[in-house]
């Protein structure tokens, strides 16, 4: 149930549009004035607010002006009630941000209509955009716009990166989100003795390096080209204010982010108790589904790395699934499944 603050110093309005919201299903905070309007919205962060603009104490513009500032309140949509209508008090609204008015006297059907209207503006960020394909700009252009967020700016550059290039290296601190546009990165890691283990390879949509943004660490990985690339940077102050801004837009943009880390979980498990045989499986059926069913390019050492295993063993591994039956190995260094379900269900 979404929660209305109301703040408004007529006491008649603000009982009458109380009882309105209420009848409709909302749950209503009520203030008399802006003073004690803020303070309830830092005691309860309401989903939406309706504020008159001329109060005592403080007013609807200052009360606006608070919520823009406080990170906790910031991205709240904000309706103003007003008797007033001439241009300049409209305009000084929607530069600080409003995101609707209503002129008094108002029926309810426009009270509704506007809560509905602001309330229901999230549903223009939605899960399944075609990031490649334009949808980043897309999603950026929308995220400002819903979130109030004037200053955010993805570098909408594209930036080619040759192939076997580092991008970041274990231990940088963490400056921009990366987004892959087209090719292939590997975040990898080097253990004492030189060896390389691959903990993930991203493909053209996958956001990447979020993680020390999110917790201010260093890098815990490199990040290394494996084909030539491009790549789109967002810098670290808007990535992190555009988790902040709001919940929803926060939610939507971990829903892009952490797609993989399920299954980045799930592979650190099997590297610790699976065989060797069901290691290589899971990996291969993987990709096989990363790459739609075609033919999975991929040297053999970066493959044996994926694993976590010498590449003499994956090789040995590799030519008993082909003996089987269960793989082909395309000459220089591809493999297409061509029996899935059986290399799933295989107990090894």
């Amino acid at each position: 149930m979404k929660t209305i603050l109301l703040i408004e110093d007529n006491e008649a309005i603000r009982e009458n549009t109380a009882e309105i919201l209420e009848l409709t299903g909302y749950t209503v905070e009520t203030a008399e004035n802006g003073k004690l309007g803020v303070e309830k919205a830092l005691a309860r962060k309401p989903d939406l607010v309706i504020c008159d603009i001329m109060m005592p104490v403080l007013d609807g513009y200052g009360v606006l002006h608070i919520f823009n500032k406080n990170p906790q309140l910031s991205g709240v949509p904000f309706i103003f009630l007003t008797a007033k209508t001439e241009r300049n008090d409209l305009r000084k609204g929607m530069e600080l941000g409003a995101d609707d008015y209503l002129t008094k006297p108002f029926d309810e059907s426009e009270l509704l209509s506007a809560i509905e209207g602001r309330l229901n503006r999230f549903a223009h960020l939605k899960p399944d955009y075609d990031l490649v394909h334009e949808g980043l700009d897309q999603f950026m252009d929308d995220a400002r716009r819903v979130g109030n967020l004037q200053s955010l700016s993805a570098d909408r550059k594209v930036h080619a990166v040759r192939k076997k290039q580092y991008i970041y290296s274990e231990g940088d601190e963490a400056t921009r989100l990366y987004f892959l546009k087209s090719g292939r990165v590997k975040a990898v890691r080097i253990n004492t003795d030189g060896k390389e283990l691959i903990m993930e390879i991203y493909t053209p949509g996958d956001f990447f390096g979020y993680l020390p943004l999110l917790d201010g660490r260093r890098y815990t990985e490199s990040a290394i080209t494996m084909e030539d690339s491009e790549l789109h940077y967002i810098p670290m102050e808007d990535f992190q204010q555009l988790l902040l801004a709001n919940q929803e837009v926060s939610q939507h943009f971990i829903q892009l982010l952490a797609g993989r880390v399920a299954e980045r979980e799930e592979k650190l498990v099997g590297m610790a108790y699976n065989s060797l045989r069901r290691r290589v499986a899971d990996t291969v059926l993987r990709l096989h589904n990363q790459h739609n069913g075609e033919i999975i390019q991929l040297s053999r050492d970066d493959l044996a790395a994926i694993v976590g295993t010498a590449t003499e063993s994956l090789i040995r591994t590799l030519s008993e699934f082909r003996q089987d039956g269960l793989i082909e190995v395309i000459a220089p260094a591809g493999i297409r499944v061509l029996q899935p379900e059986k290399l799933r269900r295989a107990n090894w």
